[in-house]
């Protein structure tokens, strides 16, 4: 067929399509029910157009000699079909009902094709092999057409989400099925359950592996191409065919589920990684790539229907009529059988009665059934009569589903209610729609008093303004309980906050890992509070705000090898995770105050709002931690946070200055490069500094001021250096070894045996005395804050004393001071000491050292008292823990 004619065709076909929608709504009728009907229609005038004038035709000649094949479906359109399908699914949406989905795609799929291959050849001529074959193409289901209907009803959203998450895995494992009946049909092989089993596993497991790789490749070049929207998205349509045809060709396993995980991964992290407007370009090119495909596939298929029903018998038409009913008692069973046992064992998530029938009525067919009935008719070493029975017995289950299961699926709705608010949303939008219009009166009167409009004008749209509010029934709000209205409103706060973490990445006010990371993270605490309340908030934040596994791994990669570049990406990634929830934190706090407390009164604001000032005061703690330690990294991310901030400021205001024409495109380019060379200097972050080299940290060390710096050298050698977090516990151990440490910088509470507390600061040491008298440590140690500490094993500990005199008597000092301190406590305790008062000191201050520094005669009047340098100690020692240097 020439270029010319086939791209006059196709031309001629999306002219059709375009005005289906339309025709569609009017008709209230569904889409694919629409195109069903006019396919059927031109599959019939084609053959019957010797009457046509000129252009129609020759169009309607150029359609009669399209060659269209099943690989023409299966390789050109299903790919588009199932990546953009795919690319618009939230992925968090769908692995909360990931079970059910399963239970769907998979097991349906096999119920559906033993009982409809055990029935019909129980009751026909056909052969198992055959019938099997016919099971697996009529299981996979079609969700264009039902999703079409859910959303022109308003179901909810998590129904339209099971019935796609459905739709995109059952075409894998009925394709998967199909494959393998068709191959023991044509050799003539005995069927083994073992290996359908195995070459299925293998195809659809080998499937989303390759999807994930090709799909998280992808995602990393779009780095390489940011800035080149038309590019991205090229190479997004290369991804959705080269992951189907080379996990088909190469692989060997099932293309369908690559391009559908390829697809997941794009919708999932193409937000982040692609700037925002390419995104939303992104998911408006793979819409009209879909409707297009879902189009043309459907249209194409039902213009088959004519030739693949020319042959129809009566006997056909009663094997149609049970292959419907035994397909709907297949998936009755999984619905209503599997699915709520599964629930009641808790090894999937709950679905309603409501949703299951609908669920049930919903399984509509489509074009995938046909181009692969279309594929059977195509194997000549297939008998006639088996290709023959498999294309009628397709083609008329599918207009069976179309005309019966889609015509019926939005009165079903309707009667089940599934598209009316709950009375919280009920009650939510009628106190919305109170606030909102009184607010818009109030500004169309002083539009008026403005542009000087007479009083009659206003007459009619006060009238529009009365009635409307009078027909809303504002008092159901109140009807709510408090917790009912803190759940809402906590909900309404959870959605705003993933809006600001995306209107900054749009500002590019962060990167994209840290978008990625915090929208990750909302999407967490949304679907916590959305579960629970407030109750789910409060657990949701504590989780939120322990440190990250990534952070955990590379302090143990530190303390194993000492490598401090994982540790020192980890605690910069805290470190702005944290900056931008506190930021956000504070506006949303803004945002209930002027948005929420309107819709649900003043005290229940203060609740939402207490629970945010918390979540506000543990992120300022856990920042000021951080700051503490490392100030100049501080100053170096705020100074970066609100350079960026200034720079999208200005350029947002050249924009509107280029919009307004008040410059011109060539100059708004040329300001637009002096923003990047005035700010750009400023957003770059300086570099974390741990610090954590025991070199440098020895000599910041007061304990070891004085040595000389042979002595340093050989004690930073044995020294290891360790970060503890704030809260985490310190285990005075390296390895299976007991250790003495340092604090470096920071503090460390020590919880002492007899029920007190000591605070150990930069310089102090502990662990000593269980090295010098060979026990166990028996305080509990835990850091204050980002502590930076050396750890000295036993054996090294040892060492060093015996080679150098000067650290074991500083060492000897500390640890006779404090076996002094637990000596006196202990005496304490057996009652041999009491606390005995003080002296009189008026007489010895009165009788002060001359300036010429005589002693005063009274000096001595303390002499009674007991000295705590009994045991001997020197100048200079340190305190003892828990007590006043002083």
């Amino acid at each position: 067929m020439k270029i010319g004619l086939l791209v006059f065709g196709l031309a001629g076909l999306l002219a059709l399509i375009s005005f289906m929608p339309p025709l569609a709504g009017r008709l209230r009728l569904p889409y694919s029910v629409l195109l069903a009907v006019v396919g059927f229609v031109l599959g019939v005038v084609i053959h019957v157009h010797g009457w046509a004038p000129g252009v129609v035709g020759d169009f309607l000649d150029t359609l009669q000699h399209f060659e269209v094949s099943s690989e023409t479906f299966l390789f050109v359109f299903l790919p588009v079909l199932l990546f953009e399908t795919a690319l618009a699914t939230n992925i968090r949406r769908l692995m909360d009902d990931i079970s059910p989905i399963l239970v769907m795609a998979v097991v349906a799929v096999v119920v559906c094709t033993v009982m409809v291959g055990m029935s019909l050849s129980a009751i026909s001529s056909y052969g198992l092999v055959a019938c099997l074959m016919l099971g697996a193409i009529v299981a996979t289901t079609d969700p264009g057409a039902v999703v079409s209907i859910f959303r022109e009803v308003g179901a909810p959203r998590r129904l339209t989400n099971l019935v796609e998450g459905e739709a995109l895995f059952n075409d894998a494992a009925s394709i998967a099925l199909y494959t393998v009946l068709v191959a023991a049909l044509i050799d003539g092989s005995p069927i083994s359950e073992l290996t359908i089993f195995k070459d299925f596993l293998v195809s659809f497991l080998g499937g989303g592996l390759m999807g994930f790789v090709m799909g998280a490749g992808t995602t990393m070049l779009f780095r390489w191409l940011r800035g080149w929207p038309a590019a991205e998205i090229t190479l997004t349509v290369a991804l959705a065919y080269l992951a189907f045809f080379i996990s088909e060709y190469y692989l060997d396993v099932s293309g369908v589920v690559a391009t559908v995980i390829a697809g997941l991964v794009v919708g999932s992290n193409g937000r982040t990684r692609m700037s925002p407007t390419t995104f939303e370009q992104l998911e408006g090119a793979w819409g009209q790539f879909g409707f297009w495909a879902n189009s043309l596939i459907f249209l194409l298929a039902a213009m088959l229907i004519p030739r693949m029903m020319a042959e129809i018998t009566w006997l056909e038409v009663l094997l149609i009529l049970v292959l419907y009913a035994v397909t709907m008692a297949a998936r009755a069973l999984v619905v209503f059988g599997l699915l709520p046992i599964m629930g009641r064992l808790r090894l999937s998530t709950q679905v309603s009665p409501a949703y299951r029938t609908v669920m049930l009525a919903g399984g509509l067919r489509g074009a995938v059934s046909l181009a692969l009935a279309l594929a059977v008719t195509e194997q000549a070493a297939i008998p006639h009569e088996d290709r023959q029975f498999i294309a009628v017995a397709t083609t008329g289950f599918v207009l069976l589903t179309l005309f019966v299961n889609g015509m019926s699926l939005r009165a079903l709705i309707t009667r089940l209610g599934l598209n009316q608010l709950n009375p919280v949303d009920r009650a939510l939008r009628d106190q919305a729609q109170v606030v909102e219009l009184e607010a818009l009166r109030d500004k169309i009167d002083e539009v008026a008093r403005n542009e000087h409009l007479e009083a009659p004008v206003l007459k009619r749209l006060h009238a529009v303004f009365d009635a409307s509010q009078a027909s809303v029934d504002a008092t159901q709000v109140h009807q709510l309980t408090q917790e009912e209205k803190v759940a809402v409103g906590m909900g309404i706060l959870a959605g705003r906050e993933e809006e600001l973490y995306f209107e900054n990445l749009k500002q590019q006010l962060m990167g994209w890992r840290t978008a990625e990371a915090l929208l990750s993270r909302a999407e967490r605490l949304s679907d916590a509070v959305r579960a629970r309340g407030l109750a789910g908030f409060e657990a949701a934040l504590a989780a939120d705000l322990q440190y990250s596994l990534s952070l955990r791994l590379a302090m143990r990669l530190h303390h194993l090898t000492g490598w401090q570049f994982w540790l020192v990406r980890a605690l910069t990634r805290r470190f702005n995770l944290l900056m931008a929830k506190w930021s956000v934190a504070h506006r949303l706090i803004s945002f209930a105050r002027g948005d929420v407390q309107p819709l649900l009164g003043e005290a229940v604001t203060d609740i939402i709002v207490d629970a945010h000032q918390r979540r506000l005061d543990q992120l300022e703690e856990a920042l000021q931690a951080l700051v503490l330690q490392y100030p100049r990294y501080a100053q170096t991310a705020q100074e970066a946070y609100l350079a960026r901030m200034a720079r999208t400021l200005e350029r947002l205001r050249y924009r509107d200055m280029l919009s307004q024409n008040l410059i011109s495109g060539e100059t708004y380019a040329d300001l637009i490069h002096q923003v990047e060379a005035r700010w750009g200097p400023l957003e770059r972050f300086g570099r974390l500094d741990i610090t954590l080299s025991p070199e440098a940290l020895v000599a910041r060390v007061s304990f070891f001021e004085g040595l000389d710096e042979a002595t340093r050298r050989a004690i930073a050698k044995a020294l290891k250096a360790r970060l503890a977090l704030p809260g985490q516990a310190i285990v005075p151990r390296v390895r299976r070894s007991r250790a003495m440490v340092i604090v470096a910088s920071g503090a460390v509470l020590l919880d002492l045996p007899d029920g007190t507390t000591a605070e150990l600061g930069s310089g102090q040491i502990f662990g000593e005395i269980a090295l010098m008298m060979n026990r166990d440590f028996e305080a509990r140690a835990r850091s204050l804050g980002y502590s930076r500490l050396l750890m000295l094993p036993e054996a090294d500990f040892q060492r060093l004393q015996a080679q150098f005199p000067v650290l074991r008597e500083r060492i000897e000092t500390v640890v006779r001071q404090r076996l002094r301190a637990v000596e006196v406590w202990e005496e304490f305790e057996r009652g041999e000491r009491h606390h005995e008062p003080l002296p009189d000191l008026q007489p010895a201050l009165a009788a002060a050292p001359s300036a010429s520094g005589d002693p005063s005669p009274d000096a001595g009047s303390l002499s009674d008292a007991e000295p705590l340098s009994e045991a001997g100690p020197l100048p200079g020692a340190e305190p003892l823990p828990g007590t006043d240097p002083s």
